[in-house]
C-alpha cells in the first residue's frame, strides 16, 4: 500500500461522480510515482439525506454521525479507480449500497466512540465492528460497505488483464 497524499474533498456535482474522481486522482498520484504496473485505488463516503459524511474530525463528531444514522437508512458509495501506470490508461467505477442501521443505545455509541474505531471510517462506523451489531441490514454488495466492492474491483482490474487464481 502506498499512500496518495492527495486531497480528499469532493468536487462539486454528484456524488458518485465525486467519489470516482477521488478514487482516480488517488490512484494517478500513486501511478506517477511507481511508474510500472497497474495502481488500485478506493474511496468511500456514507450520504445521509443528502449529506455526505466521510471521516469524523473527532470522538464528538463520530459520536453525532451515528447518532443521525441510527435507525435509519443511508447510502454507502465507494468509488474505485485503476491506472496502468506505464501507459497511464484509466477507469473507475462506483458501487452504492444501502444500509439499514440499527437502532442502538447511547451506551453503545459512547463506548464505539471510546474506544477510537470510527474515527478513521467514513460515516463513523465499520459494518464489521461490534460483530455487526450496528448495522440490521445490507441492499447490496457487503464489501461495498467493508470498503472495497470485491465484484466492481475484479470487473475492473480484468479490464487491465489482472484475472484472479478462482478465474484464471
Amino acid at each position: 500500500m502506498i499512500p496518495s497524499d492527495v486531497d480528499e474533498t469532493l468536487e462539486a456535482g454528484p456524488v458518485e461522480q465525486a467519489v470516482a474522481g477521488l478514487a482516480l486522482r488517488k490512484a494517478r498520484a500513486v501511478a506517477e510515482r511507481v511508474r510500472a504496473g497497474v495502481v488500485l485505488a478506493a474511496d468511500t463516503v456514507v450520504v445521509i439525506d443528502g449529506v455526505v459524511l466521510g471521516k469524523p474530525a473527532g470522538p464528538e463528531e463520530a459520536g453525532d454521525m451515528l447518532v443521525r444514522l441510527r435507525g435509519r437508512q443511508h447510502e454507502v458509495i465507494t468509488g474505485v479507480a485503476v491506472v496502468d501506470a506505464g501507459t497511464g490508461r484509466a477507469a473507475s467505477t462506483t458501487a452504492v449500497s444501502r444500509v439499514l442501521m440499527a437502532a442502538y443505545p447511547d451506551a453503545m455509541i459512547a463506548a464505539y466512540v471510546a474506544s477510537g474505531s470510527p474515527l478513521d471510517k467514513a460515516g463513523a462506523y465499520a459494518i464489521q465492528d461490534l460483530d455487526g451489531a450496528l448495522v440490521e441490514g445490507v441492499v447490496g454488495a457487503y464489501t461495498n460497505v467493508v470498503g472495497l466492492p470485491v465484484e466492481a474491483t475484479r470487473r475492473l482490474l480484468e479490464g487491465f488483464g489482472v484475472v484472479s487464481e478462482r478465474r484464471a
